[in-house]
């Protein structure tokens, strides 16, 4: 079976639902019953690994959802891998960014499991800038394309989005 067929599988839903962006579609995809699984994290961290952008020291994403393709770029392509935190460890070190640092200046690519309005990928990109880390592309298993949301948002922090599918590709 294809990644694209698992997505369509178990992943796409067809109903009402609210997204995190607030949203309310028709359209659900939750790539995590993909990410989540054996074959499927493997077939996805596979294809993910092409769109790193070349040059790039780590992969990286904000915790939940990219977790588990970070972890599967990183140990199918040899990259470190960083997990960005949506807030800061609340002991310790009180680090936002987990993960073996990185050069200053160093190049990572962000990865994401779907994009709608590109906000969790774009508050991992803020933290990791911030780190002093270069960020310019975002990969993604899924581009909802929502009125060109993500795309608007993705140039105004001057990011590139790569995906593997769009929200039409699983719309059986």
């Amino acid at each position: 079976m294809t990644l694209l067929q698992m997505l369509k599988d178990r992943c796409y839903k067809l109903g009402n639902f609210k997204l995190s962006s607030g949203q309310e579609t028709e359209h659900y995809v939750n790539c995590k019953n993909v990410t989540l699984s054996g074959d499927g994290l493997r077939r996805a961290c596979l294809e993910l690994s092409t769109l790193v952008e070349e040059g790039s020291a780590a992969v990286a994403g904000l915790t939940l959802g990219a977790d588990p393709l970070v972890a599967g770029v990183a140990m199918i392509s040899g990259y470190d891998g960083l997990i960005v935190r949506k807030e800061p460890k609340g002991h310790g070190t009180q680090a936002w960014i987990e993960g073996p640092p990185q050069k200053e200046g160093a190049t990572i690519t962000v990865l994401e499991d779907v994009v709608t309005t590109g906000g969790s990928a774009i508050k991992a990109v803020e933290k990791l800038r911030e780190a002093g880390y270069t960020v310019n592309r975002v990969a993604t298993i899924v581009d909802r394309q929502v009125s060109g949301e993500a795309d608007t948002n993705m140039c105004a922090a001057k990011l590139e989005l790569f995906s593997l599918y769009t929200l039409s590709d699983l719309v059986v």
